[in-house]
């Protein structure tokens, strides 16, 4: 780990103003990709300005809608009866977000700010139309993915908090990997009143992405069956040492049907 200079701020304020002050610094959310990354010596910041205790972590309904403050963790997602009502499988994505530990530690904001390829979260954004607000403005879902580990966010602007519209059916389903329970393909179906999104994470060459074959034959038609014929574009698939493109292809298929017929 390289040296560096570490950052309490008393105010959201004033860790935006780190931030602004020196373009070699990083914020520090639950740790759980940053922390590693340090430790490997991958990254070399002047200083890490800590989120932690900044008032940005909480979870609330707004009528038709569900917010979720950026630092507020995975297990608070998992086990909050606010999300398990309003977004069961929100609630459920975050429960199989790696291990305890990390669970524990890591938080939504965090994830989305990172945006790793293979991260749940951002499937769950972009399928069900999340807002993502800032201390500087509001981004949509739509706007705010730009491919892997790259956001629309800008070097001084932190998220505060996700707004996600409820809508009237949504699961997620994701086949891990066996050792770090990382999505090596995932997908979140929604379902509202103006349609159907997919999104896939852990299989494109670019980070999460919207499945418009799939959301087109589902919105004509919700169920399993009407995506049968789907085909995911191989090429267009990540492939490693653990699953070629072809395979992770195949998945994205399997775990949309399922994701679908989780919906009820």
């Amino acid at each position: 780990m390289y040296d560096f200079k570490y950052q309490k701020p008393a105010a959201v304020d004033d860790a935006v103003k780190a931030l602004a002050a020196d373009p070699e610094a990083k914020a520090l959310a639950g740790g759980m990709t940053f922390i590693p990354v340090l430790k490997q010596r991958l990254a070399k910041p002047s200083a890490v300005v800590d989120l932690a205790g900044l008032g940005l972590s909480g979870i609330r309904r707004e009528g038709n809608t569900l917010v979720i403050k950026a630092m507020t963790t995975h297990r608070e997602v998992a086990t909050s009866k606010d999300v398990a009502d309003a977004i069961p499988a929100l609630a459920h994505l975050a429960s199989h977000i790696g291990d305890r530990q990390v669970r524990y530690r890591g938080t939504i904001g965090g994830s989305l700010a990172n945006n790793d390829p293979s991260a749940c979260y951002p499937s769950a954004v972009l399928a069900l139309g999340a807002t993502i607000r800032t201390t500087k403005r509001e981004i949509a879902a739509d706007d705010y993915f730009q491919g892997m580990f790259t956001t629309a966010l800008e070097p001084d602007e932190l998220i505060t908090e996700v707004s996600f519209p409820i809508p009237e059916k949504a699961a997620y389903e994701k086949f891990p990997n066996p050792a770090s329970r990382y999505a090596m393909v995932g997908v979140f179906v929604a379902k509202n009143a103006g349609g159907v999104r997919v999104a896939v994470t852990g299989a494109g060459n670019n980070g999460v992405f919207r499945h418009t074959a799939m959301e087109q034959a589902l919105s004509a038609h919700f169920a399993p069956d009407a995506i049968s014929g789907v085909k995911t574009p191989e090429e267009d698939m990540s492939s490693d040492i653990h699953a070629s493109a072809a395979y992770r292809a195949h998945l994205v298929g399997v775990m949309a049907r399922r994701a679908v017929a989780a919906c009820g």
